[in-house]
């Protein structure tokens, strides 16, 4: 029941502040782009497009979610509440990964790609919360924009340069381990090796995720709880 209360909150904040509009622009972007390449293009393209929309922008709204409750000081509410760290991280990794996964659908059908609709659903999905985590990792150390956005850069040249480099021909099988290479196998026709490893490593970054927000809400208002 406060997952779904949360979720629902979290839904409308989202709403409120636009990201879903500027979501629809960017479908629409796409989707506009896609039709404008060469039919050998398309289909690599939209795999690209897929996969930097919840790396990348997963990663920044979080990061920009975090930063507002820090300074709306609605971490110190939360951090009295009985709602479970779990809960919080659930709903925002939710909240944010059912967006992606529309507008991932969107391009994958616009393109033509989604040949398995469940496996595609559930490694974007599984990607978005992944790269989200990052950044609610990310965001758990850092108090402005600007330090945010400088975190980041070495995060997302770790997220996409193995998997840009998968997609264009260097499809070493060592480099299936990394979640981004993962995705892009699976959205290419690779399904369960990489999306084992997909599977692993959003697990984990949510652990760690957990780990450091259990340890940010006992912190706020700058004593130790």
């Amino acid at each position: 029941m406060r997952l779904r209360s949360l979720f629902i909150s979290d839904i409308r904040i989202q709403y409120k502040y636009g990201f879903y509009w500027l979501y629809l622009f960017f479908s629409i972007f796409y989707i506009a782009l896609l039709s404008a390449f060469p039919e050998s293009w398309r289909a690599k393209a939209a795999i690209l497009m897929i996969f930097t929309d919840p790396a990348a922008m997963g990663l920044y709204f979080m990061g920009a979610i975090i930063l507002f409750e820090k300074s709306e000081r609605v971490l110190d509410s939360i951090a009295v509440s009985p709602l479970k760290t779990a809960e919080y991280i659930l709903s925002k990794l939710l909240s944010l990964s059912v967006i992606s996964t529309l507008v991932g659908l969107a391009i994958g059908l616009t393109a033509g790609i989604v040949s398995h609709p469940v496996l595609f659903i559930l490694s974007v999905f599984l990607c978005s919360c992944l790269f989200s985590s990052v950044g609610l990792i990310v965001a758990c150390k850092i108090s402005t924009l600007n330090q945010f956005v400088i975190a980041t850069v070495p995060a997302e040249i770790l997220i996409c340069g193995p998997a840009i480099l998968w997609l264009f021909g260097w499809d070493q099988d060592w480099l299936l381990i990394h979640p981004g290479a993962a995705l892009i196998a699976i959205l290419s026709g690779n399904a369960v090796f990489p999306l084992l490893i997909l599977l692993l490593w959003t697990a984990l970054f949510y652990l760690l995720a957990c780990i450091l927000v259990e340890r940010m809400l006992k912190s706020v208002g700058g004593i130790k709880l």
